[in-house]
């Protein structure tokens, strides 16, 4: 067998061995990570201990610019180097990004274009310089240098190093378009961040009367701290926003931000909802499942109706709470989770306390921060407000300007609204769907008339009171409702919901009778 002379030129067989063994070695690196930076240390560290290529730099085409930037240098490859950049024509480099070609120099100390801005290059030893391409687009460049002077295979390393370019292109491609993704999509998290804290934040919460900025105070101070909050008031007053607001303007607003109704499942499936389940903890269980806790890990869970869960559960639900551990459904592993709850209820927790039916303990582990939303009724003067901005967001809804006339704002003043601000929401809805202009009249202010509150004459009660509770006016003669009412709230240590007991009344009853006699509630 007859071998060519160039298959026979001294060293030319090991060379190409031991660049077939770089070429393995940089092909696994490269299939290792997507961290771009770390992957192309690690090639360049390759064509040294390997090739005999100390000093190699790698430079990546800037898609902004067009100028050629460096990514990583073999020699003090930790240092800060700053920004260098080479532009089209621009020394060695520039002139590859100009001619889209391979450079390769004997000796490159001989070249004029030298510029050597690094310190890295030996001006006496050789130097190769390929594009790294892809489907034909200049991606950057790979400049290399052998560690001897030249041996008469400066051609057959030229080679070489054209290949591993080819497969740094591919590596190049998939890491701008990763970096391309995550530049977008955190320029979506930030726009997002600021539409919900927007949207979610005081401005979107109406009302100037005492009650409720003594409500944003309390509000603004606990958001800055991991407290548990315990949001009361009747249905219809706005608790889900105002934990939304605190959430949202919290250290852990980057957090998940995670919300359950508790009146809304069973016990059996509450359980599982809140904790999780391991596969087959039970029928249906085809795999395992985070509950709510864990998914809101690092950041917010909301249960709202904290009210309504057994007294069963409440025990399972105070390990949480003291703890920060759980187990799963069907699981004996504990997880350790970091939770800020914020809980709301519009139940009398304290009667549900001394009736036995609520958990003295979990009353006080959710009673750290209590806030108090008033009722709509209890701050009417926001009604004109409330009106106005509900109307704005219908009329967005319908695509049309939505008008409010003066009557039509007197007309919503003068009534007590038992449902709170769903029931004004309601009412409002109803009336622009009548309104063919745009404009709301107060003829177009339709009350339901069984739930209106008329007023109640002194004499007459709606109820009497209840058989087993003794009445708190002694033998004396009857007063007049007025005095009924304050000598009740006195006996109740001016808790209403207690008064509203004795006088055989709901609470909504007897927040309507002190708002229409104008009693001045005290604060014990």
């Amino acid at each position: 067998m007859v071998l060519s002379n160039e298959s026979t030129r001294p060293g030319l067989t090991t060379l190409r061995r031991i660049e077939l063994e770089t070429l393995y070695g940089v092909g696994e690196i490269l299939s290792r990570t997507l961290d771009f930076r770390h992957t192309l240390r690690e090639v360049l560290r390759t064509l040294d201990e390997h090739a005999g290529m100390s000093r190699s730099l790698v430079t990546v085409v800037d898609p902004e610019s067009g100028d050629l930037v460096v990514h990583a240098v073999s020699i003090d490859e930790e240092g800060d180097r700053g920004d260098i950049r080479y532009q089209p024509g621009e020394g060695l480099l520039g002139l590859i990004l100009d001619e889209k070609r391979t450079i390769a120099l004997p000796r490159v100390g001989d070249e004029p274009r030298f510029l050597n801005r690094l310190g890295v290059f030996d001006r006496r030893l050789p130097f190769i310089a390929a594009p790294i391409s892809l489907a034909g687009k200049l991606q950057g460049v790979l400049a290399v240098q052998p560690n001897t002077p030249d041996d008469g295979l400066l051609e057959e390393r030229t080679r070489f190093v054209e290949m591993v370019a080819n497969l740094i292109g591919h590596s190049v491609r998939l890491s701008l378009d990763i970096e391309r993704e995550k530049k977008t999509l955190v320029e979506e998290r930030d726009n997002l961040r600021r539409t919900v804290r927007h949207q979610y934040g005081f401005d979107n919460i109406v009302g100037r009367s005492a009650a409720m900025r003594r409500v944003f105070d309390q509000v603004r101070m606990v958001s800055k701290w991991n407290t548990t909050v315990l949001l009361r008031g009747e249905t219809g007053t706005g608790k889900e926003l105002i934990a939304n607001a605190i959430h949202y303007h919290s250290p852990r607003s980057g957090g998940p931000y995670v919300r359950l109704n508790c009146a809304s499942l069973p016990e059996n499936l509450l359980e599982s909802e809140l904790f999780g389940h391991e596969k087959g903890a039970f029928t249906g269980a085809v795999s395992a499942r985070q509950g709510r806790f864990e998914m809101a890990d690092g950041g917010t869970l909301f249960l709202d109706e904290i009210g309504e869960i057994s007294p069963a559960f409440q025990a399972k639900l105070l390990r949480v709470l003291q703890e920060g551990e759980l187990e799963r459904v069907g699981g004996t592993r504990t997880l350790k989770v970091d939770v800020r709850v914020i809980a709301a209820t519009h139940r009398d927790l304290e009667a549900a306390v001394d009736a036995g039916n609520f958990r003295e303990d979990l009353y006080y582990r959710l009673n750290v921060m209590p806030i108090a939303l008033p009722a709509l009724r209890e701050r009417l003067e926001d009604v004109p407000d409330l009106a106005s901005f509900l109307v704005r967001r219908i009329g967005e809804t319908q695509g049309r300007r939505i008008v409010l006339t003066d009557a039509a704002i007197r007309r919503l003043s003068q009534y007590g609204w038992p449902g709170n601000v769903r029931e004004l929401e309601n009412c409002l809805e109803r009336a622009t769907v009548m309104s063919e202009s745009g404009t709301v009249d107060a003829d177009l202010i339709r009350i339901d008339r069984q739930r209106e509150m008329p007023a109640v004459p002194a004499t007459t009660w709606d109820m009497p009171p209840t058989p087993e509770v003794a009445p708190p006016f002694g033998n004396d003669a009857e007063p007049d409702e007025r005095a009924r009412v304050i000598a009740a709230l006195e006996q109740a240590g001016w808790v209403q919901a207690r008064a509203a007991r004795l006088l055989g009344m709901t609470p909504r009853q007897i927040a309507y009778r002190i708002l229409t006699l104008n009693i001045e509630v005290k604060k014990l």
